[in-house]
């Protein structure tokens, strides 16, 4: 166990609270049960008291029905019982006695309380046993007898002043469940009543008053203690009556002195017991919790590996399931947290590299209208100053054509802002991709004339293939990427436009001059805005800067694929579309 672990607490804890509780029970039971335990048995016995002295008021003038009342009582409550007199002397009621059918009459054996014990009488009589009974009988008809020997059967003559009688047993009252030698103790009764005599007067004034008189008394041979309880009975013919119960106190002492031996013994295999239960109790209670620290700890390093869950339907197994789905969620989230803060860098460099872009169109633009609008009003100063009639019109020329390259400029920068803005919408339909660049090819005449150049097409098959696009953004494409090839070309050259298959589905157009090639760190720079290889080259040889750009935009929109790259003879750039499977209708 781990030091100042929940379980090493809880173990603690736990064995700590078991031997509080176990020492509280026996400093407990060694102050209070034996008082506790005479008191109940007590309360008990005048309870039943009570209970008896409305029986009796019902039954007294029946002396059988008497006598068995008193057995009865005396057997329950474990006591010594008899009725007393308004003077305190006991009435001549035998509790026990044997019933037996003999010779067709009844004879009731009385079972004396001197001269006997529990082991003259045979162990086990039930009505309907045969018996036979040694005594002398007490009264003229020799229908009650005062036993000297009891058994089941005869095994010789009774002796010559005893009387032999042999019959059925037809009643039974006998001592049971009674302390040991209960004869003996009753025979006490009569020194009890004896001693306590001298509190006669006192104790039958609060006997009158409806009292119940409470006293003790100790059997000097034995020493003994014993409890009497006296109450009184209702006033019958022959005056007053009073119960009187005497019931021994030895076995309360008895059990209580066992009980704190048994306590003793005991004692070291519960302690252990407390400790071992307690160890097992804290891992067993403590394991879920244990379980869930370690995932809180992984949690905390952001390891959303899987979590062991907890099954159980307790507050535990709550918890634990409110931590999967916890970990689960800040999972999900740190992983979107993290795409979107990706998303974020990449938009600050996206808008750092804009904010570069931006600067530098800006300073393109100023430097490309700079030298035309220079060059507009030196010619126009020229004009206004009246130069000769002869250079007025190369003048006014000049004007024009700078003119219409700024405007040129201005339109391409307007066309990159629609791109740029996502304001350009294609409209695609399945276009001949040989027809589409023979068309863009034939509006380059004059310029191919003038640098003795020739454009070759080149194309995999004889059949045309088609192709799905947008044909006036294509067209523009095209357009821009031969009028690129020609101006960098070099003189009497010639230039191929290859269209082929290169991937199921994908037509790729090749565009190829034969010149200088293009630096490696260039070939991915030359679709940005005004960026030019040659930054030196004379303008009237020089575009806008802006074709390939808009190039790019036009070819993303598309979704190509496309590129530059350099050549044995020069510089190639490609693109493809997607091919058509429909014939464009004529």
């Amino acid at each position: 166990m781990r030091r100042n672990g929940v379980v090493l607490k809880l173990f603690v804890v736990t064995s700590v609270l078991i031997l509080i509780v176990f020492s509280l029970a026996m400093l407990a039971e060694g102050l209070f049960f034996e008082r506790f335990y005479r008191s109940s048995k007590i309360n008990e016995l005048e309870r039943n008291m009570s209970e008896f002295a409305e029986t009796f008021e019902q039954a007294q003038s029946d002396e059988r029905e008497v006598s068995r009342l008193l057995g009865d009582f005396m057997n329950h409550n474990d006591s010594s019982t008899a009725i007393m007199n308004e003077e305190f002397g006991r009435t001549d009621i035998n509790p026990y006695y044997l019933e037996l059918q003999a010779d067709g009459k009844t004879v009731t054996v009385s079972i004396p309380r001197d001269g006997m014990t529990m082991d003259d009488i045979p162990h086990g009589l039930q009505i309907g046993d045969s018996l036979v009974v040694d005594g002398i009988f007490m009264d003229e008809k020799d229908t009650v007898m005062h036993p000297v020997e009891i058994r089941r059967t005869a095994n010789a003559l009774p002796e010559k002043s005893l009387v032999r009688v042999t019959g059925t047993i037809t009643d039974i009252m006998l001592p049971e469940q009674r302390s040991f030698n209960p004869l003996y103790q009753d025979t006490l009764m009569d020194n009890a009543v004896l001693d306590l005599r001298e509190k006669a007067e006192q104790n039958r004034s609060a006997l009158r008053k409806g009292l119940t008189v409470r006293e003790k008394w100790t059997d000097k041979w034995s020493g003994v203690e014993y409890e009497v309880i006296i109450r009184s009975l209702s006033k019958g013919t022959n005056g007053d009556r009073y119960l009187f119960v005497m019931t021994s106190l030895q076995p309360v002492g008895e059990a209580v002195e066992t009980l704190q031996q048994y306590f003793v013994y005991m004692a070291p295999i519960i302690v252990a017991l407390a400790i071992v239960l307690s160890l097992f109790y804290s891992k067993m209670v403590s394991r879920p919790l244990v379980a869930l620290s370690r995932s809180a700890a992984r949690l905390a390093k952001l390891d959303f590996s899987a979590q062991p869950e907890i099954r159980s339907k307790d507050e535990f197994g709550d918890l634990s399931r409110d931590m999967i789905e916890l970990s689960r969620n800040l999972d999900v989230t740190l992983k979107e947290l993290t795409r979107a803060n990706e998303k974020l860098q990449e938009d600050v460099e996206e808008k750092k590299r804009s904010e570069e872009l931006r600067k530098e169109l800006i300073a393109n633009i100023s430097h490309e209208l700079k030298t035309p609008l220079g060059i507009v009003k030196g010619f126009a100063e020229g004009l206004q100053d009246g130069v000769a009639s002869d250079k007025r019109d190369r003048y006014l020329a000049l004007i024009v054509n700078e003119t219409d390259r700024m405007n040129a400029l201005i339109m391409d920068m307007l066309e990159l802002s629609k791109f740029e803005v996502n304001a350009i919408r294609l409209q695609p339909r399945s276009v001949s991709a040989t027809s589409l660049v023979r068309r863009v090819v034939d509006s380059f005449s004059r310029q191919l004339e003038s640098k003795q150049l020739q454009i070759k097409i080149t194309a995999d098959e004889e059949e045309e293939m088609f192709v799905t696009a947008d044909t006036r953004r294509i067209e523009q494409v095209v357009l821009n990427l031969l009028s690129n090839a020609i101006r960098h070309a070099a003189d009497s050259s010639i230039i191929t436009v290859s269209i082929q298959r290169s991937a199921a589905g994908k037509i790729t157009t090749t565009i190829e001059n034969v010149g200088s090639p293009i630096a490696e760190e260039d070939l991915s720079r030359i679709w940005d805005q005004f960026y030019r290889v040659e930054r030196s080259r004379d303008r009237k040889s020089g575009g806008t800067g802006l074709g390939l750009a808009i190039v790019k935009h036009i070819l993303e929109l598309h979704e190509s694929e496309f590129g530059a790259r350099n050549t044995k003879q020069g510089v190639a750039f490609y693109y493809t579309l997607n091919e058509s499977g429909e014939t464009p209708n004529e």
